[in-house]
């Protein structure tokens, strides 16, 4: 049986970056396997300026459009034949968030969907986080802190019990726009839906958890203890922005972020009631691919 390649884009905006990831899905012999071609981040922090002020200045809205006629050409050079962009926080908060939307799709031809959380959530599932984790426990809190929101959900059997969304993420928490009471609400949130639960761990998503995971060195399927991110935090927090790009090996905008997301997860791991996270390492960018390859392209390449 030949080999058959589609290769495929997704563009994730969110709140401290904007993604584009290419991806090969390959099908052969009654198996398809999701190949990256290429990642490329841009350290756009709209988050930075929404949370603040509302809105989206002239300067970043420019570079914003720059940003994604880059990825336009990008996405033409490598031959996608299909694509998706969508936008999360900052741009669902941002009084002239639609504007931008559609200014961009005059100017470059990509047409942006602002999503809700749901949907986030429901992109990442559809990424078989089971299947990269192979983890034994019955119950799972998934955590996913993005720059301006976290989203919760709770996974019994691989299904979605209830999710909820919240206005704490990194770049919020890092300007001092987190406000007690949502601390509060997700506290009670968690604790409402966790605690009597045994046999549970939680599954992480984001820059931040996936980047820990990383200076870990453990693989895909060995979750971080609560106590090793404990430690990973002061570690992390006792050294200046420089010394964590130069000792750990970050990125400027996740050097100056991380201290401030860490917490996020501790604290839903904390009232969870969970010892071990899992970091499958797949966000909406991977979700966007597999969703899209499943709902216009595998009738079509896996039923001939």
């Amino acid at each position: 049986m030949s080999i058959n390649v589609t290769k495929l884009g997704a563009i994730d905006i969110g709140s401290n970056s904007v993604r584009c990831l290419i991806t090969n899905v390959v099908y052969k012999e009654g198996y398809t396997y999701y190949r990256k071609v290429s990642m490329i981040r841009l350290p756009i922090r709209l988050g930075q300026e929404v949370f603040i002020n509302g809105t989206l200045s002239k300067e970043t809205a420019t570079r914003f459009t720059e940003g994604m006629q880059a990825y336009k050409h990008l996405l033409k050079v490598h031959r996608v034949q299909d694509y998706r962009a969508v936008a999360t926080s900052a741009m669902r908060e941002a009084l002239n968030g639609a504007e931008l939307v559609k200014k961009v799709h005059e100017s470059t031809g990509i047409d942006i969907q602002i999503i809700d959380g749901a949907e986030e959530a429901r992109l990442v599932f559809n990424s078989k986080l089971y299947d990269i984790i192979q983890a034994p426990q019955e119950y799972f809190i998934y955590i996913d802190v993005g720059g301006g929101s976290t989203e919760l959900s709770i996974m019994h059997d691989q299904d979605v019990i209830v999710s909820a969304s919240f206005k704490l993420g990194g770049v919020r928490v890092m300007n001092g726009l987190d406000s007690k009471e949502e601390w509060q609400r997700m506290k009670q949130w968690t604790e409402q839906y966790m605690r009597n639960f045994q046999n549970k761990a939680a599954i992480g998503a984001g820059g931040n958890i996936n980047k820990l995971h990383k200076i870990s060195l453990r693989s895909l399927n060995k979750p971080l203890q609560l106590s090793y991110i404990e430690d990973q935090f002061d570690m992390i927090s006792a050294l200046d922005v420089e010394e964590r790009v130069t000792q750990l090996g970050l990125n400027f905008d996740r050097a100056d972020i991380i201290v401030h997301a860490l917490p996020i997860y501790m604290k839903v791991m904390q009232w969870a009631g969970v010892e071990k996270i899992y970091v499958p390492k797949i966000g909406v960018s991977d979700g966007l691919i597999r969703d899209l390859y499943h709902k216009e392209f595998k009738e079509k390449v896996e039923g001939q």
